[in-house]
């Protein structure tokens, strides 16, 4: 086993679409958006002969006093098929460079969220609060349509077949249409109390690649009442980011429109619908909303910290600590 650069889109994206759920926050485009948006990237693998085993893009984020850290979202991705002493040896490869690397740039940890468990490691490694939610809903997509449907919870039936009836139709959008999305964006964020990126993270984001990112508006009466933005990546659609107008509620928009997303994933031979996130706590009716649909729920390990400096790391837990008390 060896540590490498990858270099190459196709090289880091057909290892990472052979995943059981293809990770979109770990593909070049995602790694491009960041750039996009003014980070630095890093991409590294693991490799033994001409095969990828492992591979991680690291986001280099700034925090306060000039102090640094990277954000590795959903990775390290390792192939699921090595054992557990080649999955400890490539993880530790990586967590080598990454040391390596972090201590040239000054970063103080690595913030990581690995999709599945990882390996007892010789590293300081500590588990913070999420970023990206460790619980989710994937919808299998190989079973028909009308199976899916029928599967649904009978209230989530209802409420596609309402809309279909009102006459909601649902639209790919363009990046022209962008203000729409923004405006219903800004509509959810003041009725449902969360917190926004500000526009140039989702107008970066619909620039970066039109067929791994879409955009769609559901239409009613010629008004633009919800919207989606969803990744296409390897054999995984994942909602990313919805919101709804608060006017026509009771047409149920949100519903034919997740519905019609999943179709035509389903007819672009996807094999996964991810809802990406939920949380009875934090999010009851959207929970709700994503349960309805019938699909598996997912547990994630977490997000952990690699620790490389752990006197920073310690005054920046302090300073976060602090915060969240106000």
């Amino acid at each position: 086993m060896k540590i490498i650069e990858v270099k190459t889109k196709e090289e880091l994206n057909s290892f990472l679409i052979k995943e059981p759920n293809s990770q979109f926050l770990q593909a070049w485009q995602w790694g491009e958006f960041h750039e996009n948006l003014g980070s630095d990237i890093w991409r590294l693998g693991v490799k033994d002969g001409n095969k990828i085993l492992a591979a991680t893009s690291l986001i280099k984020k700034n925090l306060p006093m000039g102090k640094n850290y990277f954000y590795c979202p959903r990775g390290p991705v390792i192939d699921l098929r090595l054992s557990n002493v080649e999955c400890r040896m490539a993880l530790e490869l990586l967590f080598n460079e990454i040391k390596k690397i972090a201590k040239d740039e000054g970063v103080m940890f690595m913030r990581f969220e690995p999709p599945t468990a990882i390996a007892n490691s010789k590293f300081k490694i500590i588990k913070t609060l999420d970023v990206q939610p460790s619980q989710t809903v994937i919808l299998n997509l190989s079973k028909p349509a009308d199976e899916l449907l029928k599967a649904m919870h009978q209230k989530t039936r209802y409420n596609i077949r309402l809309a279909e009836k009102k006459g909601v139709k649902i639209i790919k959008a363009e990046l022209n249409d962008f203000d729409n999305f923004w405006q219903l964006m800004g509509e959810t964020k003041d009725r449902d109390n969360f917190r926004l990126h500000g526009i140039d993270y989702y107008q970066e984001m619909l620039k970066v690649d039109s067929n791994f990112i879409k955009l769609f508006l559901a239409k009613y009466q010629n008004k633009n009442i919800a919207t989606a933005i969803v990744s296409f990546f390897g054999n995984t659609v994942t909602y990313m980011h919805g919101a709804s107008s608060d006017a026509d509620r009771n047409v149920m928009a949100p519903y034919l429109l997740q519905w019609e997303i999943i179709k035509q994933a389903k007819k672009d031979g996807f094999k996964h619908y991810d809802f990406f996130g939920i949380d009875e706590k934090k999010w009851p009716g959207v929970t709700r909303f994503k349960k309805g649909f019938s699909g598996k729920e997912v547990d994630y390990p977490g997000t952990f910290d690699l620790v490389f400096d752990s006197g920073w790391y310690n005054v920046y837990k302090m300073i976060r600590k602090v915060r969240r008390t106000f």
